[in-house]
């Protein structure tokens, strides 16, 4: 990398110059022995100018996530505001922190681990305050409410990060938010607490050898009642309802099969090998009527039928193609 000046570069171009040009020196001279104007003269400008766009160093790398940052607390903030895990993806669909990613992946070299870390913490508080309070608005008690942001605080900061170490550029960041997200999105407060299907098993015995004992399903709860009456209630991980209308129900029947029609109500099990899962069950007496294939969201899915006359798929998330 060259040490001249940057001179003749064109105006519009000078926050990007200014970014990699401190990207440059951070990499070669470490971070703490980098001024403001050591970055000026490299990009070409007067250190006055570098004001224009930055307020400091470390304002290089974070500017970008903190104009994001301040979208997501004023949609929170609003009166018509949507769920948190929402206003949070929508305030970072499309953002690209290519200097904070390179500060991240390189923050030995730069000399920059014990700044990021302070940095991302004055990150993770602010994300938190505004989740909470937007919590406590609805009612929701305080301590509930801070556990809940902290949680979400720490799901975009680690989205960020894993992207990084991921290979920044090789893959949009929206789907490592939205994953994060979703897992911040368990320890967040809701007026339904769990959802539990209920199937009618003429052959309880054996659906449970199916479930519990083959695809390991954990029994947590088990009743014996008046006339015979039994129950077990198996923990299946986190529960969620999709809700689809006719032509999405048609599309992934399309999509995970050749021509299996899927019934008014089907499960889904997400697994980490689901060629295995499959394999196993069918030897368990499952009928396998689609093998696994992977979709065009990037999951390798297999439809079964099991036990208690319900139609199965098994999901696994392949994540990012290379």
């Amino acid at each position: 990398m060259s040490s001249e000046s940057r001179a003749g570069r064109p105006k519009a171009s000078s926050r990007e110059t200014l970014a990699e040009a401190a990207c440059e020196l951070f990499l070669e001279r470490g971070y703490a022995a980098t001024s403001v104007g050591d970055i000026a003269a490299r990009a070409g400008v007067s250190r006055s100018s570098f004001f224009n766009y930055f307020s400091s160093k470390a304002d290089i790398l974070w500017s970008g996530l903190d104009e994001r940052l301040a979208d997501a607390a004023a949609r929170l903030d609003a009166a018509d505001a949507p769920p948190v895990g929402i206003a949070l993806s929508e305030a970072l669909r499309g953002f690209v922190p290519d200097s904070l990613a390179l500060a991240i992946v390189n923050a030995e070299a730069m000399g920059l681990d014990d700044e990021l870390s302070r940095e991302a913490s004055v990150r993770r508080t602010r994300i938190a305050h505004a989740v909470s309070r937007r919590l406590e608005r609805d009612d929701v008690e305080t301590l509930r409410a801070e556990i809940a942001g902290a949680a979400y605080a720490a799901a975009v900061l680690t989205a960020v990060w894993s992207w990084a170490h991921d290979g920044a550029g090789r893959a949009p960041l929206e789907p490592t938010v939205r994953r994060a997200l979703a897992i911040a999105a368990e320890a967040a407060p809701s007026r339904v607490s769990q959802l539990r299907v209920v199937v009618a098993a003429d052959d309880l015995d054996g659906a449970l050898a199916f479930y519990r004992d083959t695809l390991g399903l954990a029994e947590q709860e088990s009743y014996v009642g008046e006339g015979g009456a039994r129950v077990a209630i198996l923990g299946a991980g986190r529960a969620t309802l999709e809700l689809a209308n006719a032509a999405q129900v048609r599309f992934i029947d399309r999509v995970e099969t050749d021509g299996v029609t899927s019934p008014h109500i089907r499960l889904a099990f997400e697994v980490a090998d689901a060629a295995s899962e499959a394999r196993h069950l069918e030897a368990a007496g499952a009928t396998v009527l689609a093998s696994p294939r992977e979709t065009p969201w990037r999951s390798l899915n297999a439809r079964l039928q099991g036990p208690a006359d319900l139609q199965l798929t098994l999901f696994q998330e392949l994540g990012p193609a290379d």
